[in-house]
């Protein structure tokens, strides 16, 4: 079985699609408009180390939902899936609202 596995500070997270908006029945893409993104964390490296060897550990943690940039992370295709993959650094802010973790599709 093949699985994602975070090195280092890296961060795995597969992006949360956001719904179009409607006006009726008439769906308004949101197209030109760049904008950040919700992620659900699905992998984390054990962390950063310091020049003197040390370990700073990552604080996000598997299946919390956070804001990534637009900009920053690289996208990937692993399993037929979308999933994109940067810094712990990079990620904007984390989601605590447990209505909207209800919410997500997976």
């Amino acid at each position: 079985m093949k699985k994602l596995e975070a090195l280092f500070d890296a961060v795995i997270v597969k992006p949360v699609e956001e719904e179009d908006t409607t006006y009726g029945s008439i769906v308004v893409p949101d197209m030109g408009k760049e904008k950040n993104q919700h992620a659900v964390v699905i992998a984390v490296g054990p962390g950063k180390p310091t020049i003197n060897g040390n370990l700073i550990p990552t604080t996000v943690r598997v299946g919390q939902t956070v804001i990534i940039p637009t900009m920053g992370f690289t996208r990937m295709e692993f399993d037929g899936e979308e999933y994109h993959v940067g810094p712990e650094n990079q990620i904007l802010a984390r989601i605590t609202d447990k209505d909207f973790q209800q919410k997500l599709p997976f």
